[in-house]
C-alpha cells in the first residue's frame, strides 16, 4: 500500500506547465512511498481521476495541489467550500457558475492537514509559506472539497487536504508575479507529507487574516 497519494494538475489558462505537476513528480522520483497521479483541469473529470487513484493506492495520506498564480509562497489550504464558479473555461470548455460541487453537500470541509504546524516547517527551512483559507472557485477548490467529501464518507481514517504552489520563474517571466523554483516548491511539499505524516494535533498558533 502506498502511504502518500499526491496529485497535480495538468497545465491550463494558455499556460505550456503546471508548477503543481513538476513538483509532485520531482518529489515522487525521490521517495518510495509516494506516488503521483496528474488530474485534468477539467470538472467533468477530475474528482473521477482522483476516486480512481484513491482506490486504486489505498493511501494513508492524500495531498492534491494546484496553480496559485500571483501567490508568493507555498499555501496549505485550509477550507474547502462546496460552490464552483469559474472565471475562465476548464480545459473541456466548460465555465459552470453558481454550481455546488457536491448538490446536497455540506456548505464547506476543513482540511485534516496539520496546516500551521506546516506552514512553521516550511518557513524553518527558509522557504516562503502562509495558511490560506480560500482555494478559489475553479477546478482547484472543487478537487480539494471533492477530496474531504471523499474520505469522509467512503475512505474513514485517510487525511487528506490541498496546497496551492506559485508560478516557476519561467511563467511568471511573462508576468510581475511572484515565483518559486519547482525544486523549492518540492521541498516545501516533502515537509509538508513527512509534517502531516508525523503531526495529527495542529499547532494552537495565529494564522488568520484581517481581509
Amino acid at each position: 500500500m502506498t502511504s502518500v497519494l499526491l496529485t497535480g494538475f495538468e497545465p491550463f489558462g494558455g499556460e505550456r506547465v503546471n508548477p503543481s505537476w513538476q513538483a509532485v513528480s520531482l518529489l515522487t522520483g525521490r521517495r518510495h512511498d509516494t506516488v503521483a497521479v496528474e488530474l485534468p483541469c477539467v470538472f467533468s473529470r477530475s474528482l473521477v481521476t482522483l476516486r480512481d487513484a484513491i482506490d486504486e493506492y489505498r493511501p494513508d495520506l492524500v495531498i492534491c495541489v494546484g496553480q496559485a498564480g500571483g501567490r508568493p509562497d507555498v499555501t496549505p489550504e485550509r477550507v474547502a467550500i462546496n460552490l464552483i464558479d469559474a472565471r475562465i473555461p476548464d480545459n473541456a470548455g466548460s465555465q459552470p457558475v453558481d454550481v455546488p460541487v457536491i448538490p446536497g453537500g455540506p456548505n464547506a470541509y476543513f482540511t485534516t492537514l496539520p496546516v500551521k504546524a506546516c506552514v512553521t516547517g516550511i518557513k524553518d527551512a527558509g522557504l516562503p509559506a502562509s495558511v490560506s483559507h480560500t482555494a478559489g472557485t475553479y477546478v482547484c477548490n472543487q478537487v480539494f472539497y471533492g477530496l474531504m467529501h471523499l474520505l469522509d464518507n467512503d475512505f474513514p481514517g485517510v487525511r487528506g487536504g490541498f496546497v496551492h504552489v506559485p508560478y516557476t520563474p519561467e511563467q511568471a517571466a511573462r508576468t510581475t508575479a511572484p515565483s518559486l523554483a519547482v525544486h523549492r516548491a518540492a521541498e516545501a511539499l516533502e515537509i509538508i507529507v513527512d509534517t502531516a505524516l508525523s503531526v495529527t494535533e495542529d499547532l494552537s498558533t495565529p494564522a488568520g487574516t484581517l481581509h
